[in-house]
C-alpha cells in the first residue's frame, strides 16, 4: 500500500479554509489531517487552495462530440436531440472508448475526480447485442480508468419512444426489450475499487410505469444509486400527465423509485407537490446549468429545493462546457436571475453540491471531504492566476467558487495518485486525443 504525506498551502476542510495543512494518505484514503504544520521536512508540497474532489454527477460522454456543432442557430431541445442521435448511431465499442477516454481526461483536467456516466447506448445500431452484452459499458469503464477518474456507471433502461410510441430506428440500440432483460444484463456488472454500478431510468417518457417499478426494485435489492431524467422539458410533464394524470415525480414515487439513493436529474419544471415528494424521500437533485441554458430548458427551483432539505449536486451533461466551478456558481447565479435576490446559496453550499453531495449521489459515501477515512480525491486551484489572485482566509473559498475556472486547476489527486500536475494530465495529451477521437467519430466531417 502506497503512503504519501502532502503539505497543502491552503485546504478547504469541513469547518472552513485552513493554512498549512498536512494530509497523510495510505492507499486510496486519507489517514490523517493535521493543521498548522509548517512546510518542510520529507513531505511533498502543493501550493494553492485544495478542495475535496469534485463529482460530475451527470455525464453523457459521447455528447462531447457535439461541442461546436449544435450551439448556434435556432431550434429547441428536440432539434438538438436529432443531432445527438446522429452521434449515437456512429458509436462502436472501439471509438466510444477513445472518445470517452478523452472526455473523461478533460474532466480530470477541470477538477472532476468522480463521474456518473448516464449510459444508455448499449447495443449495436440495429438493437442486437454485442458478443459481450456490456461491451459499451466496459468501454466506458476502461476509458475512465485510463483517464484516471473514479466512475459510477449509471446503466439506463430505455424501452419506448414515449407514451404509446414505439422506439425509432435511432433508439433501438438503447433498449434491452424489457426491464427484466435490462436487469439481467446489469447483473453481469460488478463494483470494483474505482467503479460503482448504478441504475438509471432514462425518463418517465422512455420507461412505462410497471417497468419503473421493476427497475426500482432491482436497484433497491442491490443498494444501487438510482438516477432519472425528470421534468427537463414541459412537454415531458404534459405527456406523463396525459398518460397517468400526474407528474413524472409522482409517477416515480408511486412506483417506489424515490429513496435516499435516488437523484432527479434536471428537475427544471417541477410541479406542485413534487418538491414535497423529493424531500420526504430524502432525495437529491442534479442540476446541469451549462446544459440547461444551452438547450433553453429553463431554470430549476433551487431555492425551494434547498428550503425543503433536498440535496443539490451538479453535472456537465452534454459537455458544452466542462468546468465544475461554472456549474457550481451557476446554481446561485441562475437563482438570482429567477428570484431577483442574491445569496440563496453560499460558496460552502455550492462546494458541497460539487463535492460531498455528488459523491453520495453516485454511491461513494466515503468521498467528497478532506477528512480521515475519506477517499484521497483532492483538487488544487492555483492562486497565481488573475481570477483568484489577492485573496486569503475564508475569502479564498468565495473567490474559488464564484470566480475560478477549470483553467486554474493545477493539481488533481484521485485515490491517492496524482493524475494532474502543473495543469497537465500525467499520461494523456488531452487536446490531441479529443481532436483525434472526435474526428474519428464524425468520419472526418467538419
Amino acid at each position: 500500500m502506497t503512503s504519501r504525506r502532502i503539505w497543502f498551502e491552503h485546504a478547504a476542510l469541513p469547518d472552513g479554509v485552513h493554512a498549512d495543512v498536512l494530509v497523510s494518505i495510505d492507499g486510496a484514503s486519507i489517514s490523517a489531517v493535521d493543521r498548522g504544520v509548517p512546510p518542510g521536512g520529507d513531505v511533498e508540497q502543493v501550493l494553492g487552495l485544495t478542495v475535496p474532489g469534485l463529482a460530475n454527477a451527470h455525464s453523457h460522454a459521447f455528447h462531447r462530440a457535439l461541442r461546436g456543432r449544435t450551439h448556434a442557430g435556432s431550434g429547441d431541445f428536440w432539434a438538438w436531440r436529432d443531432r445527438m442521435y446522429e452521434v449515437a448511431a456512429r458509436l462502436t465499442p472501439e471509438n466510444y472508448f477513445e472518445l470517452a477516454r478523452a472526455a473523461f481526461a478533460e474532466m480530470v483536467l477541470a477538477g472532476y475526480t468522480c463521474v456518473g456516466e448516464f449510459h444508455y447506448v448499449h447495443h449495436r445500431p440495429d438493437g442486437s447485442a454485442y458478443d459481450d452484452p456490456n461491451a459499451m459499458g466496459a468501454a466506458l469503464i476502461a476509458a475512465a480508468r485510463e483517464a484516471g477518474i473514479r466512475m459510477t456507471l449509471l446503466d439506463a433502461c430505455y424501452l419506448r419512444g414515449g407514451p404509446d410510441t414505439p422506439l425509432t430506428p435511432g433508439q433501438l440500440r438503447f433498449s434491452d426489450g424489457d426491464a427484466q432483460a435490462w436487469a439481467d444484463r446489469v447483473d453481469l456488472l460488478v463494483d470494483e475499487d474505482d467503479v460503482r454500478v448504478g441504475a438509471a431510468i432514462h425518463s418517465a417518457r422512455a420507461v412505462d410505469a410497471a417497468s419503473i417499478a421493476t427497475i426500482a426494485h432491482h436497484a433497491g435489492r442491490r443498494a444501487m444509486p438510482l438516477h432519472a431524467h425528470v421534468s427537463e422539458q414541459p412537454a415531458e410533464n404534459d405527456q406523463i400527465d396525459a398518460e397517468h394524470g400526474c407528474s413524472p415525480i409522482a409517477l416515480l414515487a408511486a412506483a417506489g423509485a424515490l429513496s435516499p439513493r435516488f437523484t432527479a436529474v434536471h428537475a427544471t419544471h417541477l410541479v406542485a407537490g413534487d418538491i414535497d415528494e423529493l424531500s420526504a424521500a430524502n432525495c437529491t437533485c442534479c442540476f446541469c446549468p451549462t446544459t440547461e441554458r444551452d438547450l433553453a430548458d429553463g431554470i430549476g427551483p433551487s431555492s425551494e429545493l434547498r428550503a425543503a432539505g433536498v440535496r443539490l449536486t451538479i453535472g456537465s451533461d452534454q459537455h458544452a462546457v466542462i468546468d465544475p466551478f461554472e456549474e457550481m456558481r451557476a446554481i446561485e447565479m441562475n437563482e438570482r436571475l429567477r428570484s431577483l435576490r442574491r445569496g440563496t446559496h453560499s460558496a460552502a453550499d455550492l462546494l458541497a453540491a460539487g463535492s460531498v453531495n455528488g459523491y453520495r449521489s453516485l454511491g461513494w459515501d466515503n468521498g467528497g471531504a478532506i477528512a480521515v477515512g475519506q477517499l484521497a480525491d483532492l483538487v488544487t486551484v492555483s492562486l497565481d492566476g488573475v481570477r483568484v489572485a489577492g485573496y486569503s482566509g475564508d475569502a479564498l473559498l468565495d473567490a474559488l467558487v464564484f470566480a475560478a475556472s477549470a483553467a486554474d486547476v493545477s493539481e488533481v489527486i484521485v485515490g491517492g495518485t496524482t493524475v494532474v500536475r502543473g495543469g497537465a494530465h500525467s499520461t494523456i495529451d488531452v487536446a490531441s486525443e479529443l481532436r483525434r477521437s472526435i474526428t474519428a467519430v464524425w468520419g472526418g466531417e467538419r
